[in-house]
């Protein structure tokens, strides 16, 4: 069995990546996001599929009818100076193919510096889909952190541990950033006290009391985490 792990991640908001822009305004997930870095390291092409962009409102999103004459392009990026190029079309899915700098705020970027190939990007209404692979609980915990500082709002989907007999094991990544420090220091005291053991190994009162808190305070603090924790692993 090894101890590689799977995740997935989603980050919300303001990205450099220059598909979320299509994707807001046509309102349709691309999918299948691939791309390829110049031999001088300073350039990325990317592709990307679309469903059915022609069944769409033209007008609305920019995107170009081909049976206007009009060139096959969705447009500039109103953010930059990206162009879309129509590239191959499948009938009711369309390939673009587009240029940008190496250096933008994009989620695949951080985590290939850490050495890991992004295995799939999806980019849809709620943002970007991101898998990738890592080799153990550390180098995922290290990536995390980058993405973090750069994204905020990233949010950690699903996480498989690799298993050398078919099946796999979900896992779930809490965040303790979501606790505030009393929060953590309460769920720690009640923790070493054996709170949480059966049988106790202290009460309520007991932990309060070695926290210089009442009872009460004890309780809200107590609830507080354990519903921030909760929604990590229940989400």
């Amino acid at each position: 069995m090894t101890d590689g792990i799977r995740a997935e991640i989603r980050v919300d908001g303001p990205t450099g990546c220059p598909v979320t822009h299509v994707v807001d305004r046509t309102g349709i997930a691309a999918t299948d996001v691939r791309r390829a870095v110049s031999t001088d390291g300073r350039c990325v092409t990317e592709e990307f599929l679309l469903a059915d962009p022609l069944g769409i409102d033209l007008a609305e999103t920019g995107l170009e009818d081909q049976e206007t004459g009009a060139s096959e392009e969705i447009g500039a990026s109103e953010e930059s100076d990206v162009e879309f190029q129509r590239v191959f079309d499948y009938g009711d899915h369309v390939t673009y193919r587009f240029e940008r700098d190496r250096d933008v705020a994009c989620p695949c970027e951080t985590v290939e510096a850490h050495g890991s190939p992004v295995t799939d990007v999806d980019v849809r209404d709620d943002g970007v889909h991101v898998a990738f692979h890592v080799a153990d609980m550390a180098a995922l915990q290290a990536l995390v952190a980058d993405l973090r500082d750069a994204f905020p709002s990233l949010d950690v989907k699903r996480l498989l541990r690799s298993e050398g007999e078919p099946g796999t094991h979900t896992l779930v990544f809490v965040d303790r950033g979501r606790l505030t420090a009393r929060q953590l220091e309460v769920l720690e005291t009640a923790h070493d006290m054996g709170y949480f053991s059966h049988p106790k190994g202290a009460n309520a009162g007991e932990v309060a009391e070695a926290l210089s808190i009442t009872r009460a305070t004890f309780s809200e603090h107590l609830a507080a985490a354990q519903s921030k924790l909760l929604d990590a692993i229940l989400d």
